[in-house]
């Protein structure tokens, strides 16, 4: 298939990437700058572009990103620490975004003559996020189906949203992916913090797959404590 990756920068899109690149016909990476703090992570989505030698569309997105307050990704809120499953991480949610984003990469890839638009939600995502969820994948390939009707057919390609993040990182080890050059904290310091929700789950996410973690983090052991391991 034609397919067109929504790259956040992230290990798991990033992994998405290369996975599509091996596997299909990788037309673009597609990223959103919707005002997140964490923004540093586009320039890792350029880079994986870059060494996949494929198109890269960064689309401006800042004006909307304003409206969608609350959420402690686009507001001066502080990133909660400890794991995704904690309730605190809900102050996490940036209202509809996937929904929001999805509808754009749909209108991109009909518009380039793709066939699929690749976003890598995961099982890890479900605690919190109702747009990574089954239920919301199935939903918005409905919508576009009828949106699209007579002029495209855009697939949704969703290979991780059943199976947690370690396999993820097992799969990214087995075509390739340069994990050092991924980011993932949503604090966006100079390193990882190592103890937001998703430093914890990252570093989680190596260690269970077996796989060696070539990240640098601040705090490189709290993901122990945050699970209640010694």
């Amino acid at each position: 298939m034609k397919t067109l990756v929504v790259c956040s920068g992230g290990l798991d899109s990033v992994t998405l990437a290369y996975k599509v690149a091996s596997e299909q016909q990788l037309i673009g990476l597609i990223s959103f700058d919707y005002g997140q703090r964490h923004k540093k992570e586009l320039s890792f989505a350029a880079l994986a572009a870059q060494r996949l030698n494929t198109p890269y569309y960064l689309i401006d997105m800042r004006h909307i990103g304003a409206f969608l307050s609350g959420s402690a990704l686009t507001d001066d809120i502080d990133v909660p620490d400890g794991h995704y499953a904690q309730d605190t991480m809900k102050s996490t949610v940036v209202p509809n975004r996937n929904a929001i984003l999805l509808s754009v990469a749909f209108g991109v890839a009909a518009a380039k003559g793709a066939e699929a638009v690749a976003t890598a939600v995961h099982g890890g995502d479900h605690f919190i996020y109702p747009d990574c969820r089954p239920g919301f994948i199935e939903a918005f390939q409905t919508m576009q189906d009828e949106a699209l009707e007579g002029y495209a057919d855009v697939k949704l390609y969703t290979p991780f949203v059943h199976v947690p993040k370690s396999e993820i990182v097992a799969a990214g080890a087995k075509v390739g992916t340069p994990f050092v050059d991924t980011w993932s904290c949503y604090k966006g310091g100079d390193i990882h913090c190592g103890r937001c929700g998703t430093c914890v789950e990252r570093r989680e996410a190596f260690e269970n797959a077996g796989v060696y973690d070539p990240t640098g983090y601040a705090d490189p052991d709290f993901w122990k404590t945050a699970l209640g391991q010694s």
